[in-house]
């Protein structure tokens, strides 16, 4: 007969593997995926080494559901702040300056996010995580369109480039720790005048 945890057991197992997740991104936000091993993460756990292995494989599995949990709160930060707006153009505002000042707000962190050389299994959910910020810029932009707010455009293909655009602009900031004090406004500014959108102070060509 093959052995059933009792719910005592699943629920200590369930909470050693919050207690290991917790760790993993308290490590991440101080050193990276370089200073996130297993031994590492244990220690920082408050367990032992072998214990971590009840709960992943290996490193690479860690990392992955470690960049998962991170970067789904910044996909529902970024949601959130966008459901807030009304128009597509506070929207993608909402989401360029709200995943930038995160960013800023834990360098490190979003460093290992963006740029960090990592395992194979990462660079593939960083992908996932481009994705993901594509389609909600890419909805509002298709709105806009739709409503003549926006010139026509392939609103994913502009959604991409604009994630590719805000995700460089951030690495060197990131990486030295010293962003300039108008990169925020001047990215929102950039992706603004990507979309064909008017600037503030500009007239909307769209209804000119």
């Amino acid at each position: 007969m093959a052995y059933r945890r009792t719910p005592a057991v699943q629920a200590r197992l369930d909470a050693q593997r919050e207690a290991v997740l917790r760790a993993a991104v308290a490590l991440l936000g101080e050193r990276g995926y370089g200073g996130c091993s297993m031994a590492a993460v244990a220690h920082r756990a408050g367990m032992a080494t072998g214990s971590m292995y009840q709960h992943f494989a290996n490193k690479a599995e860690l990392s992955v559901e470690l960049f998962r949990l991170v970067v789904g709160r910044e996909v529902a930060a970024v949601t959130e702040a966008a459901a807030r707006e009304s128009t597509p153009r506070g929207k993608v505002s909402a989401v360029v300056e709200t995943f930038a000042a995160r960013a800023l707000k834990a360098p490190r962190l979003a460093y290992a996010l963006l740029a960090e050389p990592a395992d194979a299994v990462v660079d593939t959910e960083r992908l996932v995580f481009r994705r993901a910020f594509r389609d909600l810029i890419a909805e509002q932009i298709a709105d806009a369109i739709s409503t003549g707010q926006l010139p026509d455009q392939r609103a994913e293909l502009t959604a991409a480039a604009l994630v590719g655009a805000v995700a460089e602009a951030l690495v060197g900031p990131l990486a030295t720790g010293s962003p300039p004090d108008d990169l925020i406004p001047a990215m929102v500014s950039f992706a603004l005048r990507a979309l064909g959108a008017p600037t503030v102070g500009e007239p909307d060509a769209a209804h000119a």
